[in-house]
């Protein structure tokens, strides 16, 4: 337990654009005594005259008690190395991040996601990660001969954005597209069709090691995303869901993920694990599932990487 006299009030949420979830995890910390201050990962920067090496908009010669990463922007490689740079600086400097850089990582990197999941032994869509157009168009010509088709996703890519079906595609051969616009990569997974009556996936929230919230999200598109259109409803969190679920945020090292899975009779517990989001929205899933989502990651947060307690209260400015 951190001794009272030790808190500071202030958390770093880190994002480049402020809205709905910003305002959600302010007030959530709000509500325990602490203040949420917002700030661009692209305008933080390293500072070796300073006293702690880096600079945090917004906190002075200070670096907050914490951070909660809500969002970074694209940019270069240098751009995005840097950005990574500050959140592995903070963790160095004993700065809680949440979720850090290291797990981040893992789950934007989709091949790494797969790679992890599967070392893991959890059922998730076979996959492959490679430069090489030959052996890209052989894969595709191997799953065809075996009734599968694939998706042609890029690396880096969210919100269903860019995503291709190749091979064969509903009886018909659809060919690799020119991989100029995946950065010159095919990450290729296996495509899990929908079951009879319609399609849909789950979006599973796992905060601190333990499932919260589950929805379903329908579509009568193969990509079910909610920013491209699918509709949300409420779904129970079932011990298989939660299981699984849990096992994927743990064998990528998440403090908090959403979990993308899909329903597949072929697999032990009937679902695989699509994707795993190490900075996951969460605004559709609040609003079918009634959890204060915010609260619990903020109290997750507090208690179990920084050991406050409910009735802890935090110094302001270095006044008790």
């Amino acid at each position: 337990m951190i001794a009272a006299a030790r808190l500071r009030s202030r958390v770093a949420i880190l994002t480049d654009e402020t809205g709905w979830h910003t305002r959600k995890l302010r007030l959530a910390l709000a509500a325990r005594g602490f203040e949420g201050r917002c700030a661009d990962l692209a305008d933080c920067r390293f500072d070796s005259r300073s006293p702690t090496g880096l600079v945090i908009p917004g906190f002075g010669r200070e670096l907050p008690i914490a951070a909660i990463v809500r969002g970074i922007a694209g940019g270069s490689l240098e751009q995005i190395t840097k950005r990574l740079g500050i959140l592995h600086a903070l963790r160095e400097s004993g700065v809680p991040v949440y979720n850090d850089a290291r797990a981040i990582e893992r789950s934007v990197d989709k091949s790494m996601t797969s790679f992890l999941l599967a070392r893991a032994g959890i059922d998730t869509p076979p996959a492959w990660a490679l430069e090489s157009v030959v052996q890209a168009r052989r894969i595709m010509m191997r799953e065809a001969s075996a009734g599968h088709c694939l998706v042609l996703k890029p690396m880096f890519g969210s919100q269903g954005r860019g995503l291709v079906r190749v091979g064969l595609v509903d009886g018909e051969s659809v060919q690799l597209p020119d991989l100029a616009d995946f950065g010159r990569l095919a990450y290729l997974q296996r495509y899990v069709p929908p079951p009879p009556g319609g399609g849909y996936d789950w979006r599973v929230l796992v905060v601190g090691g333990r499932a919260i919230a589950a929805m379903q999200r329908h579509s009568r598109h193969w990509i079910r995303n909610i920013a491209r259109g699918a509709r949300s409803v409420a779904a129970p969190l079932t011990p298989a869901l939660a299981e699984i679920s849990e096992s994927a945020a743990a064998a990528l090292g998440m403090d908090y993920a959403g979990v993308d899975l899909l329903p597949d009779p072929g697999t032990r517990c009937g679902l695989q694990v699509m994707e795993v989001n190490g900075v996951a929205a969460w605004r559709a899933l609040q609003r079918v599932s009634g959890v204060d989502i915010a609260q619990a990651i903020v109290d997750d947060l507090l208690a179990r990487r920084l050991g406050i307690a409910p009735g802890d209260v935090p110094i302001r400015d270095g006044v008790g």
